[in-house]
């Protein structure tokens, strides 16, 4: 999804701490034959590199970041490169919602809770520094927060941590993140959140995926194939809420389903995400629920890459990475090259966006007492056949 831009105050004021005062620490897991390994640091449990072999046997590292993590902190374009994201990811209509949960909770009095807002179509929308939308979690949410490396084997690394600030949610969450690798190119992350009480709980995991790494002069990723098990798509409007229907995908610019290069029919992406966006920033909801099941699979015919992707959760957010403006790690070219518009593409799975606010649609995303929160997604990675 877009990513935070210019965030004014409530940023300036809270995010650039000293970055001396957050974990950088570097953790490192490999699968035992070698397949897959992958580092994390612990702000925001954040995947910061994951080596993958290519159809020539050499490793890529296929995920975006930067050389000097601290900048996962103090970076002012916030990209939100590859964190566990929450309390509640994607969007939340101005920050607002209810429990029990109702329409559009607008007005202010018991059972409506607002928080921090900072984000209306990238930009900020009034002098304050808040924006109309509250875009995972407001301006510091979970991938700026210190988690705690709880335990650590050669293959896999679990974080913990505990959400008692609130934000204007109700309640405090523990979380426990688990990142494993295992033979034949598998990458599993997982996660169990426990609420003291009732609260909305949607947790993703912010990947922007570039599966050439930037070698043989590819710089975008307009080449890759997408295939996406859905044949709907949330219908959004202009500040990327939703209506409460959806869009059937067949026919449409938003079919998947059959997989096709992501820059097929990229003409008629233009203002799609939201002028002057350009490419894809949507929920696709699956049509399956089974655990196992692949939702999502990504391929480059240039590498030789596959990832297949299956997960827990009912919906994915696809966003092409229009807002992108960073300088690159050096093994993807960097830093004198910048990661610019569709140089990945982000793939978080999620449930269904501010569903909090969309009653008619029946999901419930409240967790508390007695009732736990959820998220698992393996990534599987082969070479196309």
């Amino acid at each position: 999804m877009r990513a935070f831009t210019r965030l004014g105050s409530i940023l300036t004021c809270v995010a650039f701490v000293a970055a001396a005062d957050y974990p950088f620490d570097l953790t490192e897991i490999s699968a035992p034959d070698g397949s897959i390994s992958a580092k994390f640091v612990s702000l925001g449990a954040t995947l910061t590199e994951l080596w993958v072999k290519d159809k020539n046997g050499q490793a890529r590292d296929v995920v975006l970041g930067y050389d000097d993590n601290s900048k996962l902190l103090t970076d002012p374009d916030h990209p939100v490169f590859n964190p566990v994201v929450g309390r509640y990811a994607n969007r939340i209509k101005n920050g607002t919602f209810s429990i029990p949960i109702t329409k559009d909770a607008q007005a202010a009095g018991p059972g409506v809770y607002q928080i921090p807002t900072n984000d209306h179509n990238g930009e900020v929308s009034n002098p304050n520094g808040r924006g109309i939308i509250a875009l995972n979690f407001g301006p510091y949410g979970w991938d700026r927060r210190n988690f705690t490396l709880f335990s650590h084997t050669p293959s896999s690394a679990t974080y913990k941590f505990v959400d008692d600030l609130g934000e204007g949610f109700p309640g405090s969450v523990v979380a426990y993140v688990t990142h494993a690798a295992s033979n034949g190119g598998v990458f599993e992350t997982s996660i169990r959140a426990y609420a003291t009480e009732q609260t909305p709980i949607m947790l993703t995991q912010h990947v922007y995926w570039n599966l050439d790494a930037f070698q043989d002069n590819v710089n975008d990723i307009l080449d890759h194939h997408l295939q996406l098990d859905a044949s709907r798509v949330v219908h959004l409007d202009g500040d990327a809420i939703p209506y409460g229907d959806f869009i059937n995908t067949p026919g449409t610019i938003f079919d998947f389903k059959q997989g096709r290069v992501i820059g097929e029919r990229w003409n008629e992406t233009v203002d799609l995400c939201g002028p002057p966006c350009q490419g894809f920033d949507h929920e696709w909801i699956y049509d399956h629920n089974e655990t196992n099941r692949i939702g999502t699979s990504l391929w480059s015919e240039n590498s030789g890459i596959r990832l297949d992707i299956s997960t827990n959760q009912p919906a994915v957010q696809v966003y092409t990475a229009y807002w992108l403006n960073t300088p690159r790690k050096e093994v993807h070219g960097g830093p004198s090259l910048v990661y610019g518009p569709w140089a990945a593409v982000a793939i978080e799975q999620q449930g269904y966006v501010d569903a909090i606010n969309t009653p008619e649609w029946g999901v419930d995303q409240l967790y508390g007492p007695g009732k736990d929160f959820t998220w698992s997604t393996t990534y599987k990675f082969s070479i196309v056949q």
